[in-house]
């Protein structure tokens, strides 16, 4: 399929692991792309076990000692509001599958507070926006994502955005706090959809027969407020990659063979 800039891509691999390794592969064609003349990159990271399988298929490829890392600032497009040393913490499985693993500055790696830095959930929220309004820009007060990843749950959620909450429909707040999520833990951190929807690509990763619904739903074009999947669209590319058990419901047609 040959698709123009503004369309959605599906880009399918058989198996969980390969879409992995060809996930990190275009991860690191991007960044040295847009690093090469010195260019800073923003790269917003998701976390689940397929976010952090990326990241280790990166840290892993031959080409990762390439980037200039730091060049590079890394942030979440959502938190568990939990202790920073708690496994469900995104920031920590990121750091043990890439971070630790290369050259990044730390000043570089913008992570949102945890429940134990003595910041309230508001609080918390309001200091992640505050950050990510230190590398605004004139348009926006903060940073466009060179890359968005997302991952994307079987009710169609990205980042901490769920079905038919308000937080989806947020246009005036770059950043939020969520209470009594439908998926635990039940206080997050979440970037709002004009952030996500301000990123030159923005890449969802999702694996696994019980995605193929949502993933059906959001190519089908279904209402962002019912499916938040359907309403991720980066400036430059939007980008499904996914697993054949996940494409199970995706039209040949739809599919992109050489991207």
């Amino acid at each position: 399929m040959q698709a123009s800039s503004a369309e959605k891509l599906v880009v399918v691999e058989p198996t969980p692991s390969a879409l992995a390794d060809r996930v990190a592969q275009a991860f690191l064609t991007r960044v040295k792309a847009r690093t090469k003349n010195g260019r800073t990159a923003h790269i917003a990271l998701t976390g689940g076990s397929m976010g952090s399988t990326v990241l280790r298929a990166v840290a892993a490829h031959p080409k990762v000692n390439r980037i200039d890392w730091s060049l590079v600032h890394f942030w979440w497009g959502d938190e568990r509001f939990v202790a920073r040393d708690d496994q469900d913490r995104n920031a920590l499985q990121s750091r043990e599958a890439l971070l630790d693993h290369i050259t990044v500055p730390a000043e570089n790696i913008h992570e949102v507070a945890g429940a134990d830095s003595g910041l309230s959930l508001d609080e918390a929220a309001a200091a992640y926006a505050a950050e990510l309004a230190r590398f605004g820009g004139q348009e926006h007060a903060w940073p466009s994502f060179a890359v968005c990843f997302l991952g994307v749950g079987p009710d169609g959620h990205i980042a901490s955005l769920f079905p038919d909450r308000s937080e989806v429909t947020e246009t005036d707040a770059a950043v939020l706090p969520v209470r009594d999520s439908p998926k635990p833990p039940p206080e997050r951190v979440t970037l709002t959809r004009p952030v996500i929807n301000s990123s030159k690509r923005v890449w969802l990763v999702l694996t696994g027969a019980d995605k193929a619904s949502a993933l059906g739903l959001a190519l089908a074009g279904a209402s962002y407020t019912n499916v938040p999947a359907a309403g991720a669209k980066g400036r430059k590319r939007t980008i499904f990659f996914v697993d054949q058990a996940a494409a199970s419901e995706v039209s040949e047609d739809l599919i992109e063979q050489v991207y």
